[in-house]
């Protein structure tokens, strides 16, 4: 089960909303999401979760490029609204590498119709997959100046959302959309 809520920082306090990321295919769809959430281009925090297996945190500050910290990568690869945190350039890889492995990994020796020369065990062993690193990718001080240390927030919880949404006082108003 997931859950996306958007936290945007007002004059007043946060302001929490719950999101339908169903439209969302790109990281750049999410950050004009979280801006169109903003009147004074303040802070917004997309806040995703898949139960029991990652979370992630998005931060964008006005025009700036989003901050992006997902909990585990590998879990995060695995799920549709992981993949569009997952850029190549939080994962250090150049755009397009995966393109130019897929190429080089043709084998074209005649059995392109679905057969093989031999007797593959069906794991995945291409580069874009082991580019993916169990634990912690992204920016961990994302959260630093909001009162969520590096070292909280790699020892962060089942109940991670939470816990970021207690330590900048918006818990009630994440509850409340949850």
């Amino acid at each position: 089960m997931y859950f996306a809520a958007l936290l945007a920082r007002t004059e007043d306090g946060w302001e929490a909303s719950d999101t339908e990321l169903d439209d969302v295919e790109t990281l750049s769809d999410l950050a004009d999401l979280a801006r169109e959430s903003s009147t004074d281009d303040d802070t917004v925090l997309v806040l995703i979760e898949q139960e029991d297996a990652w979370f992630g945190v998005v931060r964008v500050d006005g025009e700036d490029d989003p901050r992006i910290y997902v909990s585990d990568a590998a879990a995060a690869a695995r799920s549709s609204y992981g993949e569009i945190l997952l850029t190549d350039e939080l994962l250090g890889r150049d755009p397009g590498d995966d393109d130019v492995a897929d190429l080089d990994s043709l084998d074209l020796d005649g059995t392109e119709d679905g057969e093989s020369e031999d007797d593959s065990d069906g794991e995945d062993d291409s580069p874009s997959a082991e580019a993916v690193p169990h634990g912690p990718v992204g920016d961990v001080r994302v959260l630093d100046d909001l009162g969520v240390s590096e070292k909280e927030l790699l020892t962060l919880s089942d109940d991670a959302l939470t816990e970021i949404a207690d330590a900048l006082g918006a818990s009630d108003i994440l509850e409340a959309v949850r």
